[in-house]
């Protein structure tokens, strides 16, 4: 959701995702227009797709969980070198 976009654009759009779907699951489970509908207004709408297959695919191919390697994360539909990296060293402490 950040990318190209402000912190303070972001809060309320990241806020009703995660009260709408607060697992992966959830996302994965959805609907493209539903997301779409909630993403309406942040603009850069190939992101929400992104955001979409990404958590299709973190369910239908590893079973649910993240991948926990910057490789495995490059795995992910819209996840390019530098989400990668940043994820992993926060996350993962690599």
């Amino acid at each position: 959701m950040l990318q190209q976009t402000t912190v303070a654009a972001v809060i309320p759009y990241y806020e009703r995702f995660l009260k709408r779907f607060p697992e992966v699951g959830d996302l994965a489970s959805a609907r493209e227009p539903e997301v779409m509908r909630l993403w309406a207004g942040l603009g850069y709408y190939s992101r929400a797709r992104n955001l979409l297959a990404a958590a299709r695919a973190v369910v239908k191919d590893h079973g649910g969980r993240f991948p926990d390697t910057a490789a495995g994360l490059r795995g992910l539909p819209g996840v390019g070198r530098y989400t990668a990296g940043a994820v992993s060293s926060i996350a993962f402490g690599l």
